[in-house]
C-alpha cells in the first residue's frame, strides 16, 4: 500500500534548480536511506513532503489519516520549555481533545434534550479515544522514554536551551517515539549522538515495523537499518534496492556504462559530421550526406552529468610551538555546577587526541574552557608559547546574514574577490553556493565554509568540535586525509570511530572524569 506519492516535483532557489521532474513512492514498511552530496536537496525534499515548503511544480499525496513524525536537523527549541514540556507536546492532539471534552461539559447545563443526547455521544467517543491512547498515564510514558534515552539524569524540569546539541537531538527523538507516527522522517539523527545512543537508535530502527526515510552520511549506520536507497544527484532521484554498499556497486557500474555509451556516441557523431562536411557539396554524394545529417538531427544526445567539485583540504601550518600545548591544574569545568572532577591534563606537540563519551558530559565545554571562551569553575589552563589555534565550532551562530563571500572576506580582508572564490571552491562549493547567503546552505555546506576559514589561516593547533557532522562521504574522506597529513597538534570531539581510526594518537574517554554519569 502506498503511503506517499510524489509526482513530477520541480523546485529551485533563485536560478539554482534543486529538483527537475522528480517522482517518488513510499510503500508500507519500507526503510529508505536518502543519500547524496551536500547541497543536493535532501533536507529540502523533506521540507516539501512535510508541507513546510511549497514546491514550484508537482503533486504530493499522502494516504488518508497518516501521522508523520519528522526529526529535523534545524529544529529550534523554545526558551522556557522544559524537557518534560517538549516530551509531553507529543500528545498535544490528546490535550486538544481533553480541552474539547471540557468545553462540551461546560455547555451541557444550557443544552436542549436533543443537543444533550448528541453531546453525550461525542463525549463518549472522545473518552474512548483518550483511554485508547493512554492519555491518563502520559506522565509515566514520558518518564519511561526519558529513562531509555538518558534524559532523566538531566532532570526533566531543565530548560531545553541550556542543553548540548546531542541532548537536544535526544529530546526530539524521544518526542517522536512518544508520538508513534505511521512514518518517521529522520534528517541526520546521528549528528551529536554518542556511540551508546546511536547503537540504541540502530536497534530501534531495525525492529521498526512502519516505514521511515532516513538522511544520513554515517555509512555503517545506514547499512545496518535500510533496505532501499534513493540517490539524489544532479536534480534527479533514483531508486536502488539494497543497502548503501550495494548501491555504490550498482551506481559505479551504471556510471561506467553511461560513459562508454557517451564515448561511442561522440565517436559516431564525429564520423557523421566529418562525412557530411566532405560530401554535401558533391552532386553524386549529396543524398548520402543529407541522410547522415537527418540521422544526426534525430539522435538522442547522451548527456554526462557535470562532475561535482571534490573538496580539497590543505591546512596551512604556522611555526613550531613549544613542547607542551595545553596543561591544566585541577581544572573543573562547568557553568552553574561542575561538569568534571579536577582535571590535570597535558597535551604535547604533535599529538592527535580524540575526546569521546556520552552527550552533555562536558566535551565541548572542555574545548571552550581551554580556549578561554568559557570560564572554568576552578583551576587553571596553561597554554604553550607560539600557538596559532584553528577552532571549528559545532554549529554556526544563529542570525548570520552574510553571503559566503562576505563570511570569508570578514576573516581575510586582504584577499581579492578571486582569492575568496578560489578558497571556497577548493572546499567543494560551486559558484551558486558561493554567492548564496550562508544561512540558506545545507548543514554540510555551512561546515565547508567554516572549514574554509581554518584552512586558509596558518595554524599549529586544531581544536575541532564534531567536524564530521553534516559532511558528505567525499568531504569526510578528504578531511581525514588532510588531518592525517597535518603536522600540528589536534584536539577533536568525534563520535565516529571509523573517522578517527588511524588518525588519533590518543583517545580520551571523557566519561571517566565527568560528574554527569
Amino acid at each position: 500500500m502506498s503511503i506517499l506519492n510524489v509526482q513530477n516535483l520541480s523546485h529551485g532557489f533563485g536560478d539554482r534548480a534543486i529538483f527537475q521532474d522528480v517522482s517518488f513512492r513510499l510503500l508500507k514498511g519500507e526503510h529508505i536511506g536518502l543519500v547524496g552530496a551536500n547541497g543536493e536537496g535532501k533536507s529540502t525534499f523533506m521540507n516539501i513532503i512535510t508541507g513546510k515548503l511549497m514546491p514550484d511544480e508537482g503533486r504530493i499525496e499522502w494516504a488518508k489519516n497518516v501521522r508523520v513524525g519528522y526529526l529535523d536537523q534545524h529544529t529550534v527549541l523554545e526558551k522556557g520549555m522544559s524537557i518534560r514540556d517538549v516530551l509531553k507536546s507529543a500528545f498535544s492532539w490528546l490535550f486538544d481533545l481533553e480541552k474539547k471534552m471540557n468545553g462540551i461539559c461546560d455547555r451541557m447545563g444550557e443544552a436542549s434534550p436533543e443537543e444533550l443526547e448528541s453531546m453525550m455521544e461525542e463525549l463518549g467517543t472522545i473518552q474512548d479515544l483518550l483511554t485508547m491512547h493512554d492519555f491518563y498515564i502520559i506522565d509515566s510514558k514520558v518518564e519511561e522514554v526519558a529513562r531509555a534515552l538518558g534524559l532523566s539524569d538531566l532532570g526533566l524540569d531543565k530548560d531545553v536551551t541550556d542543553l548540548s546539541g546531542g541532548q537536544r537531538t535526544k529530546i526530539l527523538l524521544g518526542k517522536l517515539l512518544l508520538e508513534k507516527p505511521d512514518i518517521l522522517l529522520l534528517d541526520e539523527p546521528t549528528n551529536y549522538l554518542d556511540a551508546e545512543h546511536i547503537e540504541w537508535l540502530k536497534r530501534y530502527l531495525q525492529e521498526y515495523e512502519n516505514a521511515f526515510i532516513l538522511i544520513s552520511h554515517d555509512i555503517p549506520f545506514l547499512n545496518s537499518v535500510v533496505n532501499l536507497i534513493y540517490h539524489m544527484d544532479n536534480q534527479e532521484l533514483n531508486r536502488y534496492v539494497g543497502d548503501y554498499d550495494h548501491f555504490q556497486e550498482v551506481y559505479a557500474v551504471k556510471k561506467a556504462q553511461l560513459e562508454a555509451a557517451y564515448n561511442r556516441q561522440q565517436q559516431e557523431i564525429s564520423e557523421l559530421k566529418d562525412f557530411v562536411a566532405r560530401n554535401k557539396a558533391r552532386v553524386s554524394t549529396r543524398n548520402m550526406a543529407m541522410s547522415r545529417q537527418k540521422k544526426l538531427d534525430k539522435m538522442d544526445i547522451i548527456q554526462l552529468a557535470k562532475e561535482k567539485p571534490k573538496p580539497e583540504f590543505h591546512f596551512k601550518t604556522a611555526r613550531t610551538p613549544s613542547r607542551f600545548i595545553v596543561e591544566t591544574d585541577d581544572l573543573v569545568i562547568g557553568y552553574h555546577e561542575p561538569l568534571s572532577k579536577p582535571l590535570n591534563l597535558r597535551v604535547e606537540r604533535g599529538e592527535k587526541i580524540v575526546l569521546t563519551g556520552a552527550n552533555g558530559i562536558g566535551k565541548s565545554t572542555l574545548l571552550k574552557s581551554i580556549l578561554g571562551i568559557t570560564s572554568p569553575i576552578s583551576g587553571k589552563v596553561r597554554l604553550g608559547d607560539y600557538l596559532e589555534i584553528g577552532y571549528f565550532e559545532q554549529e554556526m551562530p544563529q542570525g548570520n546574514k552574510n553571503t559566503c563571500i562576505q563570511e570569508i572576506w570578514d576573516e581575510f580582508p586582504s584577499y581579492t574577490q578571486y582569492e575568496v572564490r578560489a578558497a571556497l571552491a577548493k572546499c567543494g562549493l560551486t559558484t551558486k553556493h558561493i554567492e548564496s547567503l550562508v544561512r540558506v546552505l545545507s548543514g554540510g555546506e555551512q561546515a565547508k565554509v567554516r572549514l574554509c576559514k581554518i584552512i586558509n589561516r596558518q595554524t599549529n593547533v586544531l581544536i575541532l568540535d564534531e567536524p564530521t557532522n553534516h559532511l558528505d562521504v567525499d568531504a569526510k574522506e578528504e578531511l581525514k586525509r588532510a588531518l592525517r597529513e597535518y603536522p600540528g597538534t589536534i584536539l577533536m570531539v568525534c563520535h565516529e570511530p571509523e573517522f578517527y581510526e588511524g588518525l588519533a594518537t590518543n583517545v580520551w574517554d571523557c566519561s571517566s572524569w565527568t560528574t554527569k554519569l
